[in-house]
């Protein structure tokens, strides 16, 4: 168990027992696909994040625990899609969803999880909590269109790579952050610079993501290598290859992301490689890492205050 989980193990352990409880529906498949997307693994950093939050402000309460059960029922919600839009057949190391039980009853339960998640910000009772997470998934979804608008746009530029992921991937982060703080009776500065640490832990996050599907392994990282290149993403470490590349090498990937094609997958490796952009990558990762440990200045030394700051370092060091 990493650090930051240990700091927080009581809370995680009834964290997960919510997540089971409030997966209960009369139709059985909903249950079925709910409980194995949810127990198929992976860190839940995303509510760790509200968690260690609320507790490095000192919070004593337990409404923390339902906002990380909330946060990770969007999170679960948004995989569910997500594998259903990039028809992924792969997450986690198993059988994606849409692959075990089809594309239709994915969605739903994606569905439903949504609606579930709402269900218990309405108990939870907070406007400000309610406004804050309507947004989030509001701008999730955008992200996930601008997302599709850039498939197999050779011309995409940085500054929409990065809009991208900052609606798409950081945006959850941040409400986690600023929502943990929320819990705690934090002021609107408090909540601002943990919202701010959690977008930059967001985008750290991603850009790793960016770099691993390029040097990791398929097995670690629990997914196809080369299923963001057969979809057209255009990725940095690509962009900053059709920026800085070698006209050869330029000329590989534009066709690469215009054809949604990783048939020259192991080439494109290679190029990425050797030509800096991976190292480019792993570079705006450290500066938004930076800038996250930045925002936790005015916190009070805790032991949750040093696991945010493990969980940064986390974000870039990780290889899966």
């Amino acid at each position: 168990m990493l650090s930051f989980h240990q700091a927080v193990e009581q809370d995680f352990a009834a964290v997960n027992a919510l997540i089971i409880e409030q997966l209960h529906s009369r139709v059985a498949l909903v249950e079925n696909i709910g409980h194995y997307i949810v127990e198929g693994g992976g860190k839940r950093l995303r509510p760790l994040l509200v968690l260690l939050a609320a507790r490095s402000l000192g919070f004593a309460g337990n409404r923390h625990i339902d906002m990380a059960a909330i946060v990770e029922f969007i999170h679960t919600a948004t995989l569910l899609h997500d594998d259903v839009v990039d028809v992924s057949a792969l997450r986690r190391g198993r059988a994606t969803a849409n692959a075990q039980w089809g594309n239709a009853p994915s969605v739903l339960v994606g569905d439903f999880l949504y609606s579930r998640a709402f269900q218990m910000l309405v108990a939870l009772g907070d406007m400000r909590i309610m406004a804050v997470m309507a947004d989030t998934t509001n701008t999730i979804a955008e992200g996930e269109v601008l997302q599709l608008v850039n498939a197999g746009d050779a011309t995409t530029n940085e500054g929409r790579y990065r809009r991208v992921i900052a609606c798409k991937t950081a945006q959850l982060f941040e409400a986690a952050a600023r929502c943990g703080a929320l819990i705690a009776g934090a002021d609107n500065e408090t909540c601002g610079e943990f919202a701010r640490y959690g977008h930059h832990l967001g985008m750290a996050f991603q850009l790793v993501d960016d770099v691993l599907d390029y040097s990791g392994d398929s097995a670690e990282l629990g997914k196809n290598i080369g299923d963001d290149l057969a979809e057209g993403k255009p990725t940095l470490p690509l962009i900053y290859t059709l920026q800085f590349g070698e006209p050869d090498d330029v000329a590989i990937v534009r066709r690469a992301i215009s054809e949604k094609s990783a048939s020259d997958l192991a080439r494109i490796i290679a190029i990425v490689q050797n030509n800096g952009a991976l190292q480019y990558t792993e570079q705006a990762a450290l500066r938004e890492v930076e800038a996250a440990i930045g925002c936790l200045d005015a916190l009070p030394p805790s032991r949750y205050r040093d696991e945010l700051v493990t969980l940064a370092h986390f974000a870039v060091k990780r290889r899966f």
